[in-house]
């Protein structure tokens, strides 16, 4: 196997190119990239478990057809080349085929995430100027007070799944998707474009503010097969799931753009997410490369009893993305499934860029983010913005300038306000580590000073994660007056176990036997969940306005 270092040291732009892709910096087509290149090589590209039990397969022929009579539909009411067409759509065929026919005809695909609401759908879709929409019963009534010049609808009676419950909105005349798609021809060129032109529209998931677009050009495409070979290890005989939604960026560039784009097949589940499902899946398809976020393999380590020892005959790697591993999940993994499980680093902004390599060697330290992705390169600032040396503790950036595989221009409206000179600040807080690696600390805004000490939530969340009767913890700093901040633990239990004071004392004890004296959590409050994202990550800032909100009651109460 080959070693990082080599990897760098061998990294070739437009030799990648070349052996990576079949269109050029001049001529590229996602569609193609993605799905037509492997036409009549009878491959399965998709693996579809519906929500009533239902399952099927797509090869990439059978896309091709459909994604083809579906472009020229789009072709057929006037949407053209740069204009941006979105998917409401859980995890089905339908989603698939709508993404590649918008990719042929040169579209710009935009992510809507199933459980987002009117206004978030309202947000993104003025934004972006959205032509049209792609999306089912269910979810239809949602668009009924948002203006959008088209909009297609999947039909219960014409939809895959047959064994659907019917829906309740009927105040609508959309027309059908696969009436439409039954009236077309395959047939269908697709319109060759630059690296330079957007494919994707996504928008961060920020904790403050309203979401910024984040246009993706087609030069990401082969940054997402990169990530997939080096980091993820996919190999031709791997069994791979993506637990991520591709309304996220996490599930859209790496469970169907990176994969795809491989030749690789991927698997859909329609149902929600849940131990029991998951399970059920990596047995079934006997999964061996499996990727998703911390917040899932939580889960997985919560409900550990479900995951029997059939599960290690298959599971090879898993690959993790979002937030960093908690030790106990990663050791749990290590020995308990005999399987490694590595940290992985990125944005929406970037996609995958530092991380603990699979298909690379590399010297790995637990809970570490790992170390710069082939064609990548990370330095660590300090408040002037300099590098800092090994051992150094600041922001992250990407150094521009020294990474061929980065794509990011900046946010809509051309906003390039997370750029200092070359350099693209991530507002993550890490240390660089004695192995030349990134340790997260916390976002800029989630790190805690008390007393003068800086404190990142993420120890002592996971310190907390250690205690048997711990499920989820979430840690912020509340303001005081004698301290700046005093360390405050959310803590959610697992079923069996019952909130009390001692619990409260003993939890409060081993974080400061284990961490510090100026770590441990002041105050321990027991909640039945926490606040998070539609993409699974704790959003600690909503806690923290929480507690101010409620410092401010008290404040005018007395």
């Amino acid at each position: 196997m080959k070693t990082l270092e080599q990897a760098h040291q061998e990294f070739d732009y437009e030799q990648l190119i070349a052996e990576q892709l079949v269109g050029t910096p001049q001529a590229i087509n996602a569609y193609v990239e993605c799905c037509a290149r492997y036409i009549g090589l009878n491959k399965t590209a998709l693996i579809w478990q519906g929500k009533n039990g239902e399952s099927t397969q797509w090869s990439f022929d059978q896309l091709a057809e459909a994604s083809g009579k579906l472009a020229n539909y789009l072709t057929s009411i006037g949407i053209q080349s740069g204009d941006c067409i979105a998917g409401l759509l859980p995890r089905t065929p339908e989603l698939l085929i709508t993404i590649l026919a918008t990719w042929r005809i040169g579209v710009i695909y935009q992510p809507l995430f199933t459980a987002f609401e009117s206004k978030a759908i309202e947000h993104r879709v003025e934004t972006a100027h959205t032509k049209l929409i792609v999306t089912n019963e269910e979810q239809r009534p949602k668009l009924n007070h948002i203006e959008i010049e088209h909009v297609l609808t999947i039909h219960q009676s014409q939809s895959i799944q047959s064994q659907s419950t019917p829906s309740q909105n009927t105040q609508h005349s959309d027309p059908d998707f696969w009436q439409v798609l039954e009236q077309q021809s395959a047939e269908c060129e697709p319109v060759m474009q630059s690296f330079e032109d957007d494919f994707l529209m996504m928008f961060t998931s920020g904790t403050t503010g309203l979401a910024k677009s984040v246009p993706v050009p087609l030069k990401a495409v082969l940054a997402f097969k990169e990530y997939m070979r080096h980091a993820v290890d996919l190999r031709k005989e791997d069994s791979f799931w993506n637990l991520a939604d591709p309304g996220w960026a996490y599930g859209l560039y790496y469970g169907i753009t990176g994969p795809l784009g491989l030749g690789h097949s991927i698997i859909m589940d329609e149902r929600a997410f849940s131990v029991d499902n998951a399970v059920q899946i990596i047995k079934k398809y006997k999964v061996s490369n499996l990727t998703g976020s911390p917040t899932a393999f939580r889960m997985f380590f919560g409900f550990k009893e479900k995951f029997d020892p059939s599960i290690k005959e298959h599971l090879r790697v898993v690959s993790s993305a979002g937030e960093p591993l908690t030790p106990e999940v990663i050791h749990w993994f290590n020995h308990d499934l005999n399987v490694n499980i590595y940290d992985q680093y990125g944005q929406t902004e970037l996609g995958m860029v530092i991380g603990n390599h699979h298909a690379l060697t590399h010297e790995i330290k637990v809970g570490s983010a790992g170390y710069a992705n082939p064609g990548h390169r990370f330095c660590v600032l300090n408040q002037n913005n300099e590098e800092v040396e090994k051992g150094g503790v600041g922001t992250l950036a990407i150094d521009f300038s020294q990474s061929p595989l980065t794509w990011f221009k900046g946010y809509g409206g051309n906003n390039r306000k997370s750029f200092v000179g070359h350099y693209y600040l991530t507002g993550d807080t890490v240390k660089f580590n004695e192995l030349g690696g990134v340790d997260f600390i916390g976002r800029a805004d989630d790190v805690i000073t008390t007393s003068g000490y800086r404190v990142g939530p993420f120890d002592v969340e996971s310190t907390l994660l250690e205690c048997t009767e711990v499920l989820e913890s979430a840690v912020i700093g509340k303001p005081d007056h004698e301290r700046t901040e005093v360390v405050k633990a959310f803590v959610v239990l697992k079923p069996q176990f019952l909130a009390s004071l001692e619990l409260n004392t003993k939890l409060q004890d081993y974080v400061r036997s284990r961490l510090s004296k100026h770590s441990y959590p002041r105050e321990i409050e027991f909640v039945e969940s926490l606040p998070k994202t539609s993409s699974g990550k704790i959003q600690r800032n909503l806690l923290k306005q929480q507690e101010i909100a409620k410092m401010q009651e008290v404040q005018q109460a007395s």
